[in-house]
């Protein structure tokens, strides 16, 4: 599966290491990634997706209703 949240769609994104001589190389920065299993009420069964630490957030806060919803749009494969 690739690095990406799949509930806000955060994924890796480019930029630069800088050395103390101010070398410039490439290199990915990636999003704070966590497998998560949760309750989802409105569908009645735990669901498990790759969440980033913001949309854990955003998720306790608000509450499952917009997995939900997406879900059941099929916008988030669900195993």
């Amino acid at each position: 599966m690739s690095r990406r949240c799949q509930v806000t769609g955060k994924g890796p994104v480019y930029g630069s290491s800088i050395s103390h001589a101010h070398n410039k190389t490439n290199r990915r920065f990636l999003p704070n990634l966590q497998k998560k299993r949760i309750w989802v009420q409105e569908l009645n069964r735990f669901v498990t997706l790759k969440l980033s630490a913001n949309a854990i957030k955003t998720i306790n806060k608000n509450g499952t209703a917009q997995i939900a919803k997406l879900i059941r749009d099929n916008k988030i494969k669900v195993r």
